[in-house]
């Protein structure tokens, strides 16, 4: 098999690969209900010594780095009130915390979530937080150049590995809202 974009030499369906990642990964890819067949999700073998995008990007191919899309833990606090959120925005793009993130939460004060927070509440390892199977009492903020790209390059939930998902199936995601501004 071979990857939809980019060169990798390990490459297979999603679902054929489930040992390979983390718990909430693969029990929402094995439960997938999404806007397409669940073996179009890809996943490829990385180094996670290079799971940062500039060094991914360096080592598997200066092209990705247009179709690869970051997911971060955000935390929204209001009268004392703290929620939590995923969103997810093309590499090349600066999340505006402070604006549409803020607005969207309905928060007074909205900031990345410390890295113990993110990774104690998603099960995913930090570096290599994913859209695909996080919590699903949170929203998914994703910005619109995301949905549209055909193909975009995610964390697999771990450092080692990454997925290969249909930019449309990012709007099916449980919690998914897409939100214009939201990276700058």
């Amino acid at each position: 098999m071979r990857a939809p974009i980019g060169t990798f030499d390990d490459v297979r369906p999603a679902p054929d690969c489930l040992e390979l990642l983390p718990a909430p990964v693969a029990d929402a890819v094995r439960n997938w209900r999404g806007g397409v067949p669940a073996e179009e999700l890809v996943y490829v073998d990385s180094d996670p010594e290079v799971a940062d995008t500039a060094a991914f990007v360096e080592r598997y191919g200066q092209e990705l780095l247009g179709v690869s899309a970051n997911c971060v833990v955000v935390a929204g606090k209001r009268g004392g009130e703290v929620s939590l959120a995923a969103c997810l925005l093309l590499s090349t793009t600066r999340l505006d915390v402070n604006g549409a993130v803020r607005r969207q939460l309905g928060a007074r004060k909205a900031s990345f979530a410390p890295m113990d927070t993110a990774i104690g509440r998603t099960g995913m390892e930090y570096g290599g937080i994913t859209p695909v199977g996080l919590p699903g009492d949170w929203p998914l903020l994703v910005d619109p150049a995301v949905v549209d790209l055909e193909w975009v390059l995610v964390g697999s939930g771990r450092r080692r590995g990454k997925l290969i998902v249909p930019g449309k199936a990012i709007a099916s995601l449980p919690g998914s809202v897409v939100v214009e501004g939201l990276g700058n």
